[in-house]
């Protein structure tokens, strides 16, 4: 393959399922739809985090949230461990950002020669009241359930800002040779909440046709008591009437819509530039969000709803229209850059599979891990993914076992199943050659109990100013 450009996008909250081409009845994608038409989208791709700082020094570094130990929104990515842009840099390669980073600031070499209205995490300090896992009702949700409908708001400006100077970036580029490919990576925040969504496509999902949340009789609410703990902490739910909940679930639709107009903007940008034809094109998100599923919204579970997210490659070498069923995580994004730009990796060993080699071949059966290690659990979470089966751990507490093969809607339990241990047991194992949850678990509290001392302690934490979403500006 000739060594490629990359043209790297990434979007905020995305959840897998909110695309047209993934079949969803309504929400509408029609620029992913094309990318995804022109290349290869991957059906069970997932988050390393389902929570923003960890998701993305996994995305950088190409190894697992542990190995980061960026744990938590408040513990963010610094330049270490060295991401794919720093291979790319110092073999010569031009690496630009544009948007949105959350990592800890720009004093530090986060592996990008310009970073262009970048977002870092706020103050350089982050979301300090998820580190306090065992405190209730660090954060009002009550905000949440107001700012949603038809509006403008400064995450909506921000994205404009980002595509502006992305397609920019572009023209830039045009009839540019260089004897070394270059990598642009697009972050923007939608559609990530606030709910506010510009008009135009707001009006895409009227209330009278909007769908509903799902999984919220009786049977279905969630038992774990892990969640539960989570759900209380994050008790967005209670704050939505039957008719706002609506407005907030439609909202979400159209704030995909518009990530996914400013997506049809940058490529066709990309187009103008004369460079598509030797750029790689990569488009996936950091996480989900439940939109209400469950009676939960945002994120900071392991359903799939939260966890998995949508992933599309594109360009030469990569075959057009193909879903590809193999296991596929933001650990891959690191390969994959290094593959098609021709760059030299190091000689450490990492987890992830270039998309490329995913891509071209038949089913590949992998384990991926999932984990979380934020506000409002007791406990870290972790989620091992095999094709068949999806196991939760959570360290002192009872595990969770899907047959996901046949229950993709995470309904049945089978961990305290008789007839499963067996199952539980061999999943565990794999689990352990991924991770020690329970070590892990432990240096992830004890890591947290050290960043809640240096920033002056619990009663400091608790009286510093409150936030749901990093403010632009960051």
């Amino acid at each position: 393959m000739n060594r490629l450009n990359v043209l790297f996008l990434f979007s905020d909250e995305h959840r897998r399922d909110a695309l047209s081409c993934d079949g969803h009845p309504i929400v509408q994608t029609p620029n992913l739809d094309r990318l995804a038409q022109n290349g290869t989208r991957f059906l069970n791709a997932y988050t390393t985090s389902p929570i923003c700082v960890p998701a993305r020094a996994s995305m950088a570094s190409g190894e697992y949230v542990h190995k980061t130990r960026c744990w938590s929104n408040a513990q963010a990515y610094q330049g270490e461990p060295n991401s794919w842009g720093h291979r790319l840099q110092s073999q010569g390669h031009r690496v630009d950002s544009i948007g949105k980073l959350h990592y800890r600031g720009n004093e530090y070499d986060n592996g990008f020669d310009q970073e262009i209205l970048p977002m870092y995490v706020r103050d350089g300090v982050g979301w300090t009241k998820g580190l306090l896992r065992n405190h209730e009702d660090v954060l009002d949700c009550s905000s949440y359930a107001q700012k949603i409908g038809a509006g403008d708001d400064q995450y909506t400006q921000y994205d404009l800002g980002v595509t502006h100077k992305a397609c920019q970036w572009l023209q830039d580029r045009k009839n540019q040779i260089s004897d070394k490919p270059w990598t642009l990576f697009v972050s923007w925040l939608r559609p990530h909440y606030p709910l506010t969504c510009p008009q135009e496509f707001y009006d895409i999902y009227p209330l009278d046709k909007m769908d509903h949340a799902r999984f919220l009789n009786d049977k279905q609410r969630l038992s774990h008591s892990v969640l539960k703990t989570i759900r209380k902490n994050f008790d967005y739910e209670k704050h939505f009437t039957p008719e706002t909940k609506q407005i907030a679930r439609a909202s979400y639709y159209g704030l995909c819509s518009f990530l996914d107009y400013q997506v049809g903007q940058v490529l066709a940008a990309l187009e103008a530039s004369g460079q598509a034809d030797n750029t790689l094109i990569i488009y996936t998100s950091d996480h989900g969000d439940h939109n209400g599923d469950r009676g939960l919204w945002t994120k900071m579970t392991l359903y799939d709803e939260s966890s998995s997210i949508p992933m599309i490659v594109a360009g030469p070498g990569i075959p057009k229209h193909k879903t590809v069923s193999t296991l596929s995580s933001l650990i891959d994004i690191y390969p994959t850059i290094l593959t098609a730009t021709g760059a030299q990796d190091d000689d450490k060993i990492r987890p992830g599979v270039a998309l490329q080699s995913l891509a071209s071949s038949d089913h590949m059966e992998r384990a991926i891990l999932s984990e979380y290690h934020d506000g409002g659990s007791p406990t870290g979470m972790f989620m091992l993914r095999t094709d068949e089966w999806k196991y939760n751990y959570y360290p002192g507490y009872s595990p969770e076992l899907y047959h996901i093969a046949n229950d993709k809607d995470e309904l049945v339990d089978l961990a305290a199943s008789p007839q499963h241990q067996q199952v539980v047991a061999r999943c565990h194992q794999k689990m352990l050659e991924l991770v020690d949850p329970e070590a892990e678990n432990k240096r992830a509290f004890a890591d947290q109990a050290d960043t809640i001392k240096k920033l002056g302690g619990i009663d400091a934490i608790l009286n510093s100013d409150e936030f749901d979403f990093t403010p632009v500006g960051s």
